[in-house]
């Protein structure tokens, strides 16, 4: 299992590495439209690699996809949270109870238990 997981490592690097050599004209990014940027008087405009868009966009895609997962599980982690502290209640209300039981009855009838 070990080896498949290496080989797929591998030919994920390889295909970025393909990805890179293919892609490596440079592409201009503005932030907003020309139109937009002289009614604001203000642009940003970056140039970069476009193997370095296509990755960056991919990065960004995941770590979105991860928050909005974290958000949309947030109800499921809070009900076992509940649960979770439910159950330790209830295992300390028994232990307790069990205490009393044994403190009512004879010393003898302990030692048997």
């Amino acid at each position: 299992m070990r080896f498949i997981k290496y080989l797929f490592l591998a030919v994920v690097a390889l295909v970025l590495v393909l990805l890179a050599l293919a892609n490596r004209e440079p592409v201009t990014l503005t932030v907003l439209p020309d139109n937009l940027a002289e009614w604001v008087n203000w642009n940003f405009i970056v140039t970069l690699p476009l193997f370095l868009v296509i990755l960056g966009g991919i990065v960004a895609g995941l770590l979105i996809g991860f928050v909005w997962e974290w958000f949309r599980e947030h109800r499921q982690r809070a009900e076992a949270k509940a649960q979770r502290r439910e159950r330790d209640r209830l295992a300390r209300e028994v232990a307790q109870l069990r205490g009393q039981k044994r403190e009512s009855q004879d010393d003898v009838l302990a030692l048997v238990e």
